[in-house]
C-alpha cells in the first residue's frame, strides 16, 4: 500500500472542498503543486491520478474525469462508488428530497428526444407517488420543491441551462455513470457514455445517438457524417465561433458573474428565476423556448423536426 505525499493529499482536498473542477482549473492546481504542466507532462499527471485512485479505492471513492454534455468541457471530481442514494447525496437531503431528485433524473434520462432537460413546470409538477417513499413523505409542497431545486443546483446535482430549463449537474454526470448504464439509458455511439443529451439519427427507425461534441469531432475528422449503423447522412452545421468560457458563480452554474457593483435595487438572477418559475406554474405552461413546450416522451419520431 503506497503512501500518498502532501501533494496527492492537496489535490484530493481541492476536489473535496470545491466540488468538481474544470480540466483547466484542476490542471492549474496540479501545476501549482508539482511545478509541472499536465499538457507537457501527461505521464506524470496520469501517475498521480493512478496512485490517488489506488488509495481512494479502499474507501470506495474514485477520482474521475468526464465531459459535460451541456458545455462540452472536461471536469474532474471525487465520486462515491457506493450505489445507494443516501450515501451519494449525504445527510443534507431528506427522503422526499432524494425521491424528488431521482424523479427529475429519471424524467431527463428517459426522454426519447435526448434533449437532456426538463422544463421548470414539469419538474415542479412531479409527483412522488411512483417513487419508493413512505406515504407520510409524499405530500411534498410546491414551496419545498422550489427550495430543493435551488439547493440541488447550488450543490451541482442539477443545473440551469441557457434556456432556463433544468438539466443534470456535473456531480450527477460524474456520480451516476453506473445508474445510467443499469437504467438502460442509450449510450453515445462514439464515446459510449450515457447519451441523455445527444443528437439523434435522422432515420426514425435507427436508435443511434451521438453527443454534440462527439459529432463535431467526427465531422472535423471526416468532413461528412454518415450514421455508423444505418448509413443515413447526418446534417451538421459547424458553429461559426466557439462559445466563450466564463467562470461560473457557485450558485449559478451556467451564468456569467454579475457586475461587481450592482445597484441596491437590482433583483438577483436567482430571484428572477424564482419569479419566472412561479409565473410558469400560475399560467400552467412551460417556457415556449426550444422544445420545452409540448414535449412528447412517447414516440421516437417526435424527436425529429418535420
Amino acid at each position: 500500500m503506497a503512501v500518498l505525499s502532501w501533494k496527492h493529499h492537496t489535490l484530493i482536498q481541492s476536489l473535496l472542498e470545491r466540488g468538481p473542477l474544470t480540466e483547466k482549473e484542476f490542471h492549474f492546481i496540479f501545476t501549482g503543486i508539482t511545478g509541472q504542466n499536465p499538457g507537457t507532462h501527461q505521464g506524470k499527471f496520469n501517475d498521480y491520478l493512478l496512485k490517488i485512485n489506488r488509495e481512494l479505492s479502499y474507501v470506495q471513492l474514485d477520482l474521475r474525469a468526464c465531459r459535460d454534455p451541456y458545455d462540452g468541457r472536461v471536469y474532474f471530481g471525487v465520486v462515491n462508488n457506493v450505489s445507494d442514494d443516501q450515501s451519494k447525496l449525504g445527510t443534507k437531503y431528506s427522503v422526499p428530497q432524494i425521491a424528488f431528485f431521482k424523479a427529475i433524473v429519471e424524467a431527463i434520462a428517459q426522454d426519447v428526444t435526448a434533449e437532456g432537460t426538463i422544463c421548470n413546470l414539469d419538474a415542479l409538477n412531479i409527483k412522488l407517488e411512483n417513487q419508493d417513499v413512505p406515504a407520510a413523505f409524499k405530500n411534498f409542497t410546491m414551496s419545498h420543491k422550489e427550495k430543493t431545486l435551488d439547493q440541488l443546483v447550488k450543490d451541482k446535482w442539477l443545473c440551469y441551462t441557457e434556456d432556463d430549463n433544468i438539466g443534470l449537474g456535473i456531480r450527477s454526470i460524474l456520480d451516476l455513470r453506473s445508474w445510467f448504464h443499469n437504467a438502460g439509458v442509450p449510450s453515445c455511439q462514439v464515446c459510449n457514455e450515457a447519451g441523455f443529451k445527444a443528437k439523434l439519427c435522422p432515420n426514425d427507425g435507427c436508435a443511434v445517438r451521438i453527443h454534440h461534441y462527439c459529432l463535431k469531432k467526427r465531422f472535423y475528422q471526416k468532413g461528412m457524417l454518415v450514421c455508423p449503423s444505418c448509413d443515413t447522412q447526418w446534417q451538421y452545421q459547424p458553429p461559426k465561433a466557439e462559445p466563450i468560457e466564463v467562470e461560473d458563480e457557485e450558485t449559478e452554474p451556467v451564468q456569467s458573474q454579475p457586475s461587481s457593483n450592482p445597484g441596491p435595487s437590482q433583483p438577483s438572477l436567482r430571484s428572477k428565476r424564482k419569479r419566472q418559475r412561479l409565473d410558469n406554474v400560475e399560467t400552467a405552461g412551460c417556457s415556449s423556448q426550444a422544445s420545452g413546450a409540448n414535449r412528447k416522451r412517447v414516440t421516437r419520431s417526435s424527436a425529429h423536426p418535420r
